[in-house]
């Protein structure tokens, strides 16, 4: 699924939800001292502080997602039993009721942290073993269907997350308003064509270039893969502009459950991507 959340209003938010106290100046007057008296003393004053977010603290949370992930997405995979052998010769595979649950979960959370960042700390974790036990299930079943694709589509993720993460840290990719304009506009857009078609399959139709090994299905593909890197151009962006403008602890979960987000969103893709080129 796109990765929906890192936007500049969800930073807006995180960015006033918080401050120093601010004095009521209708409320509360300097007292003043009468004449002669020792001027007036509160006593110490103790300095308003605030833990603000880091990128150590991203980095710990996200690793703690992950894991998550990881651990939820090995029942998934045990979880899904091979089922009798087709007409056609290939072994089917019988998916678990609680993956698609987990798909439906995961939407939902990730759908409420959009509106609520604060709650990324316990909403977080729900989504990654929601979410996890779903992409064991899907894995388990491309693995039956394509030995070792798995572990292509895992080692292709992790090799485009650090590719990109060096291109941004060494300014190649620069996240400008016009760079994020395009990324959002079109990761709405191909979210918006994944509902389409989730509906269209729900009445028994089908969009058959988004399955399909032809080579607009695999030009497709390609394209959404590239859409899921340059995203995490902007989740790194957005890391680094908020350790800058120093927001809120609770903001490490929110980033790092968007890094989970896409990353998952790009294993996906790069699981369809590779069914297609061997399945010509």
């Amino acid at each position: 699924m796109p990765n929906p959340l890192f936007n500049e209003s969800s930073i807006e938010k995180a960015g006033d939800s918080w401050g120093p106290p601010q004095r009521d100046q209708d409320r509360f007057e300097v007292p003043r001292s009468a004449p002669g008296a020792p001027p007036v003393n509160d006593g110490p004053v103790t300095p308003w502080s605030q833990q603000t977010m880091t990128v150590g603290g991203t980095i710990s949370a996200a690793l703690v997602l992950f894991t998550l992930l990881l651990v939820s997405a090995a029942f998934g995979w045990a979880a899904t039993q091979p089922g009798p052998t087709g007409p056609d010769g290939v072994q089917q595979l019988s998916l678990p009721g609680l993956a698609m649950i987990g798909v439906v979960v995961g939407f939902g959370l990730a759908i409420t942290l959009a509106f609520k960042p604060k709650w990324a700390r316990v909403l977080g974790p729900l989504y990654a073993l929601a979410q996890g036990f779903a992409v064991g299930a899907i894995s388990k079943a491309f693995e039956t269907a394509y030995d070792g694709i798995v572990v292509q589509a895992a080692a292709a993720t992790v090799s485009v997350f650090f590719v990109m993460l060096v291109l941004f840290r060494t300014g190649v990719i620069k996240v400008t308003d016009r760079f994020r304009r395009i990324v959002v506009g079109a990761t709405m857009g191909i979210m918006l064509m994944y509902v389409v078609s989730f509906v269209i399959g729900a009445f028994g139709g089908n969009v058959s270039f988004l399955s399909s090994p032809s080579l607009l299905g695999i030009g497709f593909s390609l394209f959404v893969c590239g859409l899921a890197a340059f995203n995490l151009a902007l989740d790194f962006d957005l890391v680094e502009r908020g350790v800058a403008e120093g927001l809120p602890k609770h903001y490490e979960w929110f980033a790092a459950f968007g890094l989970l987000v896409t990353m998952v969103w790009l294993y996906l893709e790069f699981l369809r991507l590779l069914a297609k080129l061997r399945s010509n």
